[in-house]
């Protein structure tokens, strides 16, 4: 295959979680950004990498496949996209970080079948690429981490200029936006840290659909001891005050989401 080819390391089928109706969600490996919560670890490195199991089996993840390869994992669904109102969400990892060429060419060809696109990223991605992917993509999940610039840098590995520069290059696509913001409690969940993020959004005329806010949990944390890393933990916020978040966003947008 050639080297521009990416590497997958799941593709989930019946997916109600990734966009609306039924979807099938292809995880591509690799990512910019290292987010200390990341509960797909497996997700970061661009290329395969060993997982021991706790049997002491070892699993290689990720593996190459063919834009035809997928387009026919994909399609045996396609019924099911159609009933469903539901299609296809590329993931990651970080999609728009993989080879352009390659993730545009798969979005052209999953348009021309009718099938729904949705992207789920962070937004640390060209914009040039965002700009193109427009062209395809039904809607956008974006993962907005922090509007604040030091604390993007300290828990996620990078700055946010990017993230939100590609936020507005969205909106000025008129792109179907569901924003998804990670709820940590003592970092981001202050009443004044909600209406910065809030107020960032209503000034650059960002037009957002929907507003899901996710706890952070512990699920998948055992994944990083099975890849010979060390987990970071973090407090699991109460529902008490993902409620308070949800009522305090609420003021400026309606469609409003507890763990998506």
């Amino acid at each position: 295959m050639p080297s521009r080819t990416p590497y997958v390391f799941n593709i989930q089928h019946f997916s109600t979680h990734d966009g609306p109706g039924i979807r099938t969600t292809i995880f591509f490996k690799g990512c910019p950004l290292r987010c200390q919560w990341c509960h797909n670890p497996e997700s970061q490195l661009f290329e395969p990498e060993i997982m021991t199991q706790n049997d002491g089996k070892k699993e290689l993840v990720g593996k190459q496949y063919t834009i035809d390869e997928l387009m026919t994992d994909v399609l045996k669904d396609h019924m099911i996209y159609d009933q469903s109102g539901g299609g296809v969400t590329l993931s990651g990892g970080e999609v728009l970080a993989m080879d352009r060429d390659y993730i545009l060419e798969l979005a052209r060809r999953l348009d021309e079948q009718e099938v729904s696109i949705g992207i789920d990223t962070c937004g640390v991605a060209a914009t040039r690429t965002v700009e193109q992917i427009c062209e395809y993509a039904d809607f956008f999940l974006y993962d907005l981490k922090f509007i604040d610039d030091d604390l993007h840098r300290k828990y996620t590995g990078g700055s946010n200029h990017l993230v939100l520069k590609n936020l507005q290059v969205l909106a000025a696509n008129n792109a179907r936006i569901f924003l998804r913001l990670i709820m940590l409690p003592g970092i981001n969940t202050s009443t004044d840290m909600i209406e910065r993020t809030m107020l960032w959004l209503r000034t650059n005329n960002i037009p957002v659909e929907q507003v899901d806010i996710l706890p952070y949990h512990k699920y998948g944390m055992d994944k990083y001891a099975k890849l010979g890393r060390k987990a970071i933990y973090f407090e699991v916020p109460e529902d008490d005050e993902m409620q308070r978040v949800k009522s305090e966003i609420e003021k400026f947008y309606d469609n409003v989401t507890i763990g998506g």
